[in-house]
């Protein structure tokens, strides 16, 4: 995932801001951690405040002290927010200038889902489009939404993309679009794509969103990656989710020229936070993320296959259709991390 991974388990000792949120966030997130305590190669890790909760007590859902300790870490390590998300989440990645937004589609074995052994991933620009939050009521009953598509955008993201399918051994990166009707919006995303795309050996193709959308549920192998704009790529990949087994299991990936971001694709899920009940996995998975990036890949292959064992054993929490807890299962998953 990151240029920096390399493997080496001699490195000098990161700093993580752990950032548990709202709902069952510090659930799951503090699952993560125990693992990454018990069996990483050394971490300082950095509990700091934001979300819903946060803003009630102080006024703000993202204090200064939080965002300084996010900045100044090696990466961020996140939960979920809740009605606050926006003023968090977003800004967190405006912040960190987290350009992309990487979410694995990943049919485990063990889970009963549509697609069991679907490989596929949704590299999200993560800074524009119409998230840029520009929106305006111009008259009674009449309010705009702006759509911002950049050069510099649309280069980078879809040269991440392609770099990305070439190191992760995939040989086809598809670029979703809707340039049939924003024709100078997604005319210029299409177009920079594929002229970066002349620069590697590499399938390439495109998709309008409407029909990306009806082969992921109709036929899902014939895309493996696919690189699209911020707001087509937020509801494909939840989309993506419903296809192996749902929220739960995905893990996402927000990731900068020198800053990461990750946390599980999934919400708050207020009705059942604080039981013990919260599946662990899309946030242990989004560590295993969070180790590639840092350099450590061979410890997170291992994390992600632990994960994958522990799936197909039927150690599961009960959204799955096992008994364990929150906890139970994590332990589950430390146990086979030598």
């Amino acid at each position: 995932m990151s240029d920096r991974a390399n493997g080496n388990d001699e490195m000098e000792r990161k700093e993580i801001a752990v950032i548990g949120g709202d709902g069952i966030g510090p659930e799951v997130v503090g699952a993560a951690v125990d693992i990454l305590k018990a069996a990483g190669p050394g971490f300082d890790f950095n509990l700091l405040p934001a979300g819903d909760g946060v803003e009630e007590e102080t006024g703000q859902a993202l204090p200064q002290e939080t965002l300084k300790g996010a900045l100044r870490a090696d990466a961020v390590f996140l939960g979920a927010c809740g009605e606050t998300a926006a003023q968090v989440v977003i800004r967190l990645r405006k912040e960190l200038d987290t350009y992309v937004n990487l979410r694995p589609v990943k049919g485990r074995s063990g889970v009963d889902c549509l697609y069991p052994g679907l490989d596929l991933t949704i590299v999200r620009e993560n800074t524009e489009c119409l998230y840029k939050g520009i929106e305006n009521e111009v008259a009674s009953g009449v309010t705009t939404a702006t759509r911002v598509i950049t050069e510099k955008a649309s280069e980078r993201i879809a040269r991440f993309a392609l770099e990305y399918a070439q190191r992760e051994g995939y040989g086809k990166v598809t670029a979703v679009h809707k340039g049939n009707v924003l024709q100078v919006t997604d005319g210029l995303f299409l177009d920079v794509f594929r002229n970066v795309a002349g620069d590697y050996e590499l399938e390439v193709d495109d998709a309008l969103v409407d029909a990306a959308a009806l082969y992921l549920v109709s036929d899902p192998s014939r895309f493996q990656v696919l690189v699209t704009t911020n707001l087509f790529g937020d509801i494909l990949s939840d989309l993506g989710a419903g296809l192996i087994g749902g929220l739960g299991l995905c893990p996402s990936a927000n990731i900068g020229e020198e800053s990461g971001l990750f946390e599980p694709v999934h919400g708050t899920a207020p009705d059942i936070a604080g039981t013990g009940k919260a599946n662990p996995t899309a946030a242990i998975l989004s560590a295993s993320y969070m180790l590639d990036f840092l350099g450590y890949r061979e410890f997170a292959e291992e994390l992600e296959e632990a994960v994958e064992e522990t799936l197909a054993a039927g150690q599961t929490t009960p959204d799955l259709g096992g008994n364990l807890s929150t906890a139970e299962m994590a332990q589950a998953i430390e146990d086979r991390v030598s």
